[in-house]
């Protein structure tokens, strides 16, 4: 008798683990779909860097080397380091921190015509890494959809429209305070990108969700923007 309750018991139990809902502010975990390196640790075979200052002096230093097996974004000049590939509904995890001090980069996803605004930016949907706002997107000449774009998005006046024109409301705000690691320390970011949704974690939290995106593959592509960035790890790989 103790062991057909024990038996039923048990039984209830395994229903109730397999009936429970998957947790979506959790990052996805290891194993799955086989990751392909984007960056291999030698060089900077697969990526072609834009740098503007360089067309008028072609000396300028390189603003993305290969140091100590990393990737690494000096910062200066600014620019956009970008894959030579383009890529459709993938898992992009990306490890990366500010080695010295706080300050800014992105990944852009989705990336397109080089310069496309501000003769700088490439067109493409911005996953900020700009310290202390991970996860917030940055519309570039295209946009994306969030729930509660009005205070999500913030505008300078009324009138100004949601898009990703220099005259656009183009930032919209992440989800969470403090998912950031200390400046010296190692972040990851997850980027999943199914059809015209993009979904961002960092350090294994729901950062930012978007739908209806006005773009569904393009390259990916690292920014030079006034800070030095560290990166161990580039991998991409299909969704689950």
């Amino acid at each position: 008798m103790i062991n057909r309750l024990l038996s039923a018991t048990l039984a209830l139990l395994l229903a109730s683990c397999a009936q429970a809902p998957t947790d979506t502010k959790t990052s996805p975990g290891p194993g799955g779909p086989k990751m392909t390196p984007l960056f291999n640790g030698r060089d900077l075979s697969g990526w072609k860097a834009d740098v503007p200052a360089k067309d008028t002096n072609p000396s300028a230093p390189d603003s993305f080397i290969v140091r100590n097996g990393m990737l690494v974004s000096l910062g200066e000049p600014r620019g956009h380091l970008t894959t030579t590939s383009d890529h459709r509904d993938y898992r992009l995890h990306v490890e990366y921190r500010f080695a010295g001090k706080a300050g800014n980069c992105g990944v852009l996803v989705h990336s397109s015509t080089p310069r496309a605004l501000s003769k700088m930016f490439p067109q493409s949907i911005e996953c900020q890494m700009f310290s202390g706002n991970a996860g917030d997107f940055w519309c570039i000449m295209e946009n994306i959809e969030v729930p509660d774009m009005d205070k999500r998005r913030p505008k300078k006046d009324p009138s100004q429209k949601f898009g990703g024109g220099p005259n656009d409301a183009r930032r919209i705000l992440n989800l969470t305070d403090n998912s950031e690691k200390p400046v010296g320390e190692w972040n990851t970011m997850v980027i999943e990108a199914k059809a015209r949704t993009i979904k961002v974690w960092v350090n294994g939290d729901l950062v930012n969700e978007g739908s209806n995106c006005t773009a569904d593959h393009g390259a990916i592509s690292i920014q030079a923007e006034g800070t030095e960035v560290e990166f161990r790890k580039i991998e991409i790989g299909p969704l689950p």
